[in-house]
């Protein structure tokens, strides 16, 4: 498993998968990243999965099964990962600057998700907007969204 999941960022082949290749390696870093800021309070708790799973099938449609395989891949490449940089610059490389705001909001989703956004969690999101080239400004007003949606006042 471990293996396929390098090999999903390592060179691009010379062939006509590369598009179906590129896609599989975006599903796999957006999905790691939404599991390391899950992980990120020292709690996996049902209600960061179900709602990375809802993010997942939403953003990539995908059934329900394939959102849990692909959040099982993630678990195991960020537990296999010491550094977040490969699946950031996979997003930064393949997503405009709009769809990488979008990523952004994912994240805050998650975070969010258990009602408290830990010191750690709002770090890992602040580090990730500046690797995908997003502005402190922009990530505060994508929390400001998600916290609007949810009709929820939590801050930090």
């Amino acid at each position: 498993m471990l293996k396929r999941i390098k090999s999903m960022f390592a060179q691009k082949p010379d062939g006509n998968d590369n598009n179906a290749n590129d896609e599989n390696r975006l599903k796999l870093a957006a999905s790691a990243l939404l599991v390391e800021a899950a992980v990120m309070d020292g709690d996996f708790d049902d209600d960061e999965r179900a709602t990375i799973e809802k993010l997942l099938q939403e953003r990539f449609e995908l059934s329900s099964a394939e959102a849990r395989d692909l959040i099982s891949e993630a678990e195991q490449a960020v537990e296999g990962s010491v550094e977040l940089y490969g699946f950031a610059r996979t997003i930064k490389d393949t997503l405009e600057h709009d769809q990488r705001i979008e990523i952004i909001e994912m994240l805050w989703q998650v975070v969010l998700a258990d009602g408290e956004v830990h010191h750690y969690e709002s770090n890992l999101i602040r580090r990730l907007a500046g690797l995908i080239y997003i502005s402190d400004r922009e990530s505060g007003a994508a929390k400001k969204r998600v916290l609007e949606g949810l009709g929820n006042n939590t801050s930090s």
